[in-house]
């Protein structure tokens, strides 16, 4: 396992002096405070919606190396340790978003929908047109990371996927973002290989 920079290190104990998650479940705390690690936001704390089955799916679904999709490719470079699948760049995506009139991000969560199957993560930071999308193309997933940002549709396409009956965490309030979608993706990975390792122990 990576060693943890001091850095780091030292965010988690100024974050943790400031407020106590203990009393969270396992995987909603790593998330939580992954995310508040990102963002210096504590708000976080009461805007995210976790569901600890959901989390723990996503956990089990990384360690057999599950397909994961990101709606940009800002979130796709946040994460260096596990492959995405990513299309916005895609020449087609672009086609296919002028012919069928959607946004580059809905586009690109459409072609990759094919590519990954059932039971992918799906990460989405920054467009809620993509999220509408998953939503739309009655996907299988593993865990839905819907944290898009922004004063158009966001909050109302997280509230939809809250409602969908989906694996999924999100948050409540118009903010999010790219950062906030690696931090909670991270946070799920740095659990499912301590797990492997420890298996593997």
């Amino acid at each position: 396992m990576t060693e943890v920079h001091p850095i780091e290190a030292e965010s988690y104990r100024i974050m943790r002096s400031r407020i106590d998650l203990s009393a969270q479940p396992p995987l909603t705390r790593a998330v939580t405070e992954r995310i508040i690690h990102a963002t210096a936001d504590f708000d976080y704390v009461t805007d995210l919606v976790c569901d600890e089955m959901a989390l723990a799916r996503g956990v089990s679904a990384l360690r057999r190396d599950a397909p994961v999709i990101a709606d940009v490719a800002m979130v796709a470079a946040g994460i260096t340790a596990y492959p995405v699948i990513c299309r916005i760049d895609d020449s087609l995506c672009a086609r296919l978003a002028r012919t069928a009139n959607i946004t580059l991000s809905a586009a690109a969560v459409r072609l990759a929908h094919g590519e990954a199957g059932p039971g992918a993560i799906w990460l989405v930071g920054c467009a809620p047109t993509a999220l509408v999308e998953i939503m739309s193309r009655q996907v299988e997933p593993a865990l839905v990371i819907g944290v898009p940002v922004g004063f158009v549709g966001a909050a109302a396409a997280k509230d939809s996927l809250r409602a969908s009956g989906l694996p999924a965490l999100s948050n409540i309030s118009e903010k999010g973002g790219s950062a906030v979608a690696v931090a909670a993706f991270n946070a799920l990975l740095r659990i499912a290989r301590k797990q492997a390792e420890k298996d593997a122990s």
